[in-house]
C-alpha cells in the first residue's frame, strides 16, 4: 500500500494538469446529463402531475348543442365522464385594458370529479356568491391558467365579453390537463355558473356542449373517438382533442433542449471515456521500466490493474461528485427556464435516487471504458524486454531524405515523419481527439439554426411577424387601415377544425392569401398551391395521414366533406405541424363559405414588429387586436448558454487529449534526443519537431472533424424537425470563416499546449535522455 501510494503521488505530480482538466469535464458531463434529465422532468411531469391530481381525460369532445353527448358515456371504453357542459364561444376581454381571447364557457353547477380543473389562485364558483342578481352584483367565472396568463387577467379582475350584458368577475384561476389556450385556434377554457351561461346572447352556433372521457385504457383514444363519431355522426361533432396532444403541447420546446442535453453529454461521456483510456494507454507505454519495478517488488498484476483503475476511477468519482453537488446547490439559482426546471426537478419523487445514479454510471463507464488499457498494465513483465528500436521501411527514408533535399524545413519533415511513422497509434489519436472537434460542430449547427430562426423566420415557415383581427372595423375599413401602412403586406386568412379520414382527430384547414395575392409560405418539397383545392401541408399532418406529396386528401368540416390535392410540404412550426394550408378562395367556395377571420402581415426586412403594432393600434383608436407571431427560437433563450457550457466541457475533453498526445510526442523525441542533435539539429529545432507532430495530429483530426460535423449537426437538426411535425430543411450550415476559425484555433492551442513540454524535454540532459531509452 505505501508503494502504491507513493508511485500515486509521484504520478500526480507529474500529470497535474491532465488530471485537472479530466476532472472538470467529468464534473461538465454530469452537469448536462443531470440538467436534461431535469429538463426532461419539466417538461412532462407538471403536465403528468395535473392530469394524475385531477383524473384527466384521455379525450375531449365538443359536439353541436342539441347532440346527445351524455350517451359518449355508457361507451364499453369509458370509466369515467366530466360533463357534458353546454358551452358558449364568446370573445373576453379585461375591461382596464389588455389582449382580447376566445374563451369557451362551460356551465358547472359544482366542481367535476373527474378532469376536475385544479385552483391555483383564488377559489371555485359558489352559487351563494357568485350567481348575480342583474343588479350591478357581477357574476364569478374561473379561468384556465393559459388564458389568464395570456389576457394578464388575475382573481378580482372584471372581464367584458361578447353576449353578454354584464362584465364578469374572476374569482380562480385553475390548471387542467387540456390542450391550453392558443391566440386565434384554441380557445381557452372558463367556467361559469349554468345560470350565467343561460343568460348569454349568443346565436346557436356559438352554442354546443363539450364531455370529458376517461378511458379504461388510454391507448383505446382513437378507437373510442371512431366510435364516438359513429354514435353522433360527423356532422355533430366539431373538434376532438386527446390527452397525447395535451401532453405533447406542453413538452414541445423543453424536449428539444432536453433532448440537445442528453446528445451531448452522453458524446461527451463517449469522448471522456476515449481520452481517459487513451490517456492510460500512453502513460502505461511510457511507464514500462516502472512498472515491471513494480512487479519486481512484490506487485501482482491484478494489484497493478486495481492501481491503474482506482487512480483514474478517482478522478472520475471526484468530477462526478463536483458535478452533481454544483447542479443541486447552484442549479435552482440559474435564470430563465434550467432554474425553473432544476427547482421542479427537485420537488419529484425521482430526485430522491437520480442525482447519485447518473453520477454513478458516468464513473463506472468511465471505468469499463478504462479498464482494457489498465489490465495491459498489469500484462508489462517484471524484467523490461530491450526493445528493438523501430526502423522505418525504407520508402520512408527515401522520402524523408528527398523532402530535406529540397530544403524543406527540417521541423515539418521531421515532424510529420514524428507524427505518423506509426500508423495505428497516430490513428488511434486522430479518433480520439476528432470526436470533441465533430460535437463542437454539431453544436455551432445548432447555433446557426437559432440564427436562422431569429435573423430569418421566413426562411423557417415564420414569413408574417404579426397577425391582426378586429370584431369592430367592418372588412373594407380593416384592409384600408392594413394597406395604408408603409412596409405592411397583410393577407387575409381563416382556420378551421377538420375531422381527418377515419375520424380519431382533428387537424387545422387553413386559408391564408388568395389567388391573386397567394401567401408566401416556406417550401420545401413540390410547389405551391395555385388552382383550385390544391393545398400545402405540414410535415405532422403528411405523418398522421400516411400521405406525401401529389396525394388527394379527404376532410371533413362541419359534417362538410372537402378533398384537396397537397402539390407541396412547407415548414410549419404551428400545431406540430398537422396544418394544411390553401388559398382563402378555395375554402370561400361551398358549404363552409369562410370568410377572413384575421390577417397575417408580412413586414419588410428591418421593419421593427414593435412599432408596427403600436402604429395599427393608435390608428385604429384600439379597435384592432394585433399580435406578434410566436418565434419559437425566443421560447429557446437557454439554448445559447447551453451551446457555450457543452463547448466549454468539449474544450475540456480535447485538451486532456492533447495533454495526452504531447506527452506521448516528448516521451518518444526524448528517446531520439542524442541522434537529432547528432545531426545537427539545435534544440529549438528539435522542439519545433515536438511542437510540429503535435499540430499535424491536431490538423488531422480537424479536417475529418468538421466535414462529419457539419453533415451529423444537419442530420439530427432535421430529424429533430421532422420528429416535431415541423418537417426537414431547418438545419443551417456554419458559415465557413466560423469552422476556419475553430480549426485555426483548435490548431494554435495545440501548438501552444506542446511548446512548453518541448522546450522542457530538449533541455534536459544528454544522460537523462539516455536513459529514458526502456
Amino acid at each position: 500500500m505505501r508503494a502504491a501510494a507513493r508511485w500515486t503521488r509521484a504520478h500526480l505530480r507529474a500529470h497535474r494538469a491532465a488530471a485537472v482538466l479530466i476532472v472538470l469535464a467529468t464534473a461538465g458531463i454530469t452537469v448536462s446529463l443531470l440538467l436534461s434529465t431535469a429538463l426532461f422532468a419539466y417538461a412532462t411531469d407538471p403536465w403528468q402531475r395535473v392530469f394524475t391530481r385531477s383524473a384527466g381525460a384521455h379525450v375531449w369532445i365538443h359536439t353541436r348543442a342539441d347532440a346527445p353527448a351524455a350517451s359518449l358515456a355508457r361507451l364499453d371504453e369509458v370509466r369515467a365522464a366530466s360533463g357534458p357542459f353546454r358551452t358558449v364561444r364568446t370573445t373576453a376581454s379585461l375591461e382596464l385594458g389588455g389582449s382580447k381571447a376566445t374563451l369557451e364557457l362551460r356551465g358547472a353547477p359544482e366542481r367535476p370529479a373527474v378532469a376536475a380543473p385544479q385552483v391555483v389562485a383564488g377559489r371555485w364558483l359558489d352559487a351563494a356568491r357568485d350567481a348575480g342578481t342583474g343588479k350591478g352584483i357581477s357574476q364569478g367565472i374561473v379561468l384556465d391558467g393559459a388564458v389568464a396568463r395570456a389576457m394578464w387577467a388575475k382573481p378580482g379582475d372584471s372581464i367584458a365579453l361578447s353576449g353578454f350584458a354584464a362584465p364578469l368577475r374572476v374569482v380562480g384561476v385553475a390548471e387542467t390537463a387540456e390542450p391550453g389556450f392558443r391566440a386565434g385556434e384554441t380557445p381557452g377554457a372558463a367556467w361559469v355558473l349554468p345560470g350565467t351561461l343561460a343568460a348569454a346572447h349568443a346565436g346557436g352556433d356559438l352554442r354546443g356542449r363539450t364531455i370529458g372521457l376517461r378511458l379504461a385504457d388510454p391507448d383505446d383514444t382513437d378507437y373510442v373517438v371512431q366510435r364516438a363519431v359513429t354514435r353522433l355522426g360527423a356532422d355533430q361533432i366539431t373538434d376532438v382533442s386527446t390527452w397525447r396532444q395535451a401532453k405533447a403541447e406542453a413538452a414541445g420546446d423543453n424536449q428539444l433542449l432536453g433532448r440537445l442535453l442528453v446528445l451531448f453529454g452522453l458524446g461527451a461521456l463517449g469522448a471522456a471515456a476515449l481520452a481517459v483510456g487513451g490517456a492510460i494507454t500512453t502513460r502505461v507505454r511510457g511507464h514500462l521500466r516502472d512498472i515491471a519495478v513494480l512487479k519486481a517488488v512484490g506487485f501482482t498484476p491484478g494489484q497493478v490493474v486495481r492501481m491503474f483503475l482506482a487512480l483514474h476511477l478517482g478522478f472520475a468519482l471526484l468530477g462526478g461528485t463536483l458535478g452533481a453537488l454544483f447542479t443541486e446547490a447552484l442549479g435552482p439559482l440559474a435564470p430563465g427556464r434550467i432554474g425553473e426546471a432544476l427547482g421542479l426537478w427537485q420537488d419529484l419523487p425521482e430526485h430522491a435516487w437520480l442525482p447519485w445514479v447518473i453520477p454513478a454510471g458516468v464513473v463506472i463507464f468511465i471505468g469499463s471504458a478504462t479498464w482494457l488499457a489498465a489490465w495491459r498494465a498489469g500484462r508489462v513483465p517484471p524484467v523490461p524486454v530491450a526493445r528493438a528500436a523501430a526502423h522505418p521501411g525504407r520508402r520512408s527514408l527515401g522520402t524523408t531524405r528527398r523532402a530535406l533535399g529540397l530544403r524543406i524545413p527540417p521541423a515539418l519533415v521531421l515532424g510529420w515523419r514524428a507524427a505518423f511513422h506509426r500508423p495505428l497509434r497516430a490513428a488511434a489519436a486522430v479518433a480520439r481527439l476528432a470526436v470533441p472537434l465533430l460535437l463542437i460542430t454539431v453544436a455551432l449547427g445548432t447555433w446557426a439554426t437559432l440564427d436562422r430562426f431569429t435573423a430569418h423566420p421566413e426562411n423557417v415557415g415564420l414569413p408574417a411577424a404579426l397577425t391582426a383581427r378586429s370584431d369592430s372595423l367592418g372588412e373594407r375599413e380593416l384592409r384600408h387601415l392594413l394597406t395604408a401602412q408603409p412596409g405592411v403586406t397583410a393577407y387575409p386568412g381563416a382556420e378551421v377544425q377538420a375531422l381527418v379520414p377515419g375520424q380519431t382527430g382533428t387537424i387545422t384547414l387553413r386559408g391564408l392569401g388568395t389567388d391573386a395575392h397567394p401567401y408566401p409560405f416556406t417550401l420545401v418539397e413540390g410547389r405551391a398551391a395555385h388552382g383550385p383545392d390544391e393545398a400545402i401541408a405540414g410535415q405532422g399532418l403528411l405523418d398522421l395521414l400516411d400521405a406525401r406529396v401529389g396525394d388527394w386528401v379527404r376532410m371533413t368540416v362541419a359534417g362538410q366533406p372537402h378533398v384537396l390535392h397537397i402539390v407541396g410540404r412547407s415548414i410549419e412550426p404551428a400545431d406540430g405541424g398537422r396544418v394544411i394550408s390553401t388559398a382563402l378562395d378555395t375554402l370561400g367556395d361551398g358549404a363552409t363559405q369562410l370568410h377572413p377571420d384575421f390577417y397575417n402581415l408580412v413586414l419588410r426586412h428591418g421593419t421593427d414588429p414593435a412599432a408596427v403594432r403600436d402604429a395599427l393600434t393608435d390608428a385604429s383608436a384600439g379597435r384592432l387586436e394585433v399580435r406578434e407571431i410566436p418565434n419559437p427560437a425566443d421560447q429557446l433563450p437557454a439554448v445559447r448558454a447551453v451551446v457555450i457550457g457543452l463547448i466549454a466541457v468539449l474544450v475540456l475533453i480535447g485538451l486532456a487529449e492533447l495533454s495526452t498526445t504531447v506527452a506521448a510526442g516528448v516521451r518518444d523525441r526524448g528517446r531520439d534526443l542524442l541522434a537529432l542533435r547528432a545531426v545537427g539539429l539545435t534544440p529549438r529545432q528539435i522542439a519545433a519537431v515536438i511542437v510540429t507532430a503535435t499540430v499535424f495530429i491536431t490538423l488531422a483530426a480537424v479536417l475529418p472533424a468538421t466535414a462529419l460535423g457539419v453533415s451529423a449537426a444537419e442530420w439530427l437538426i432535421n430529424l429533430q424537425g421532422s420528429t416535431s411535425g415541423w418537417g426537414t430543411g431547418l438545419a443551417q450550415r456554419p458559415a465557413l470563416s466560423t469552422l476556419a476559425l475553430v480549426g485555426a484555433a483548435a490548431v494554435a492551442v495545440a501548438g501552444a499546449v506542446s511548446l512548453l513540454p518541448a522546450v522542457r524535454a530538449v533541455r534536459r540532459k544528454l544522460v537523462d535522455s539516455a536513459s529514458g531509452v526502456g
